[in-house]
């Protein structure tokens, strides 16, 4: 048997934003201590942390990383790129295109944001992500991201299409956790602290 790799998925705190915020480069809220507290000791005190390198996950992990080894920032943890939706609300983007608007959030799959990304695109390039982590040493990581990154490890682990994975609420500074020995498994979903 494989020896158990826990990959323990953080949301990054919020942007309060309403908008579709994918590449969009904003600040997350952390003002919240005693929260950010119970998150951090919730978390494995050796494990080292990760994030995308958007500034909400950047600095997220940096709240985290107190006493942790903080590894480089990983531009394939992003979140979905938006492309020309990004920025813009739900109701403005239906409102111009509602036939793409609606293919793309009720099937995702290989249909892209104009401009942008599909979910089997943010799922390809998350994959990379992975495979590099998995070969740390260690037995846990802390990786701090978003909500469209956690989906996709959700629908890897339950082997559950993306229209299933959409439907798991992902708070902000909520916990995920996928474990890789033989196979992926996802034992906590969306857990706050």
């Amino acid at each position: 048997m494989s020896p158990l790799k826990t990959f323990w998925w953080v949301r990054h705190g919020p942007t309060h934003a309403k908008t579709m915020t994918g590449w969009t480069d904003r600040s997350a809220d952390l003002s919240d201590h005693a929260r950010l507290d119970r998150l951090h000791q919730s978390l494995p005190a050796t494990a080292p942390v990760v994030s995308s390198d958007l500034i909400r996950a950047q600095r997220t992990a940096d709240a985290l990383g107190d006493g942790r080894q903080r590894l480089p920032d990983l531009p394939d943890l992003r979140e979905m790129h938006f492309g020309d939706w990004e920025d813009k609300s739900f109701a403005d983007i239906n409102a111009a295109d509602p036939d793409r608007c609606f293919a793309f959030f009720d099937s995702p799959g290989a249909l892209r944001a104009p401009g942008g990304e599909s979910w089997d695109d943010l799922s390809n390039r998350v994959d990379r992500a992975v495979a590099g982590l998995l070969a740390l040493p260690g037995p846990d990581v802390i990786i701090v991201a978003h909500m469209g990154v956690i989906l996709t490890r959700i629908a890897q682990a339950l082997s559950v299409p993306a229209t299933t994975a959409i439907g798991h609420q992902i708070a902000p500074l909520s916990v995920t956790r996928t474990e890789w020995s033989t196979a992926w498994t996802v034992p906590l979903i969306n857990h706050s602290p």
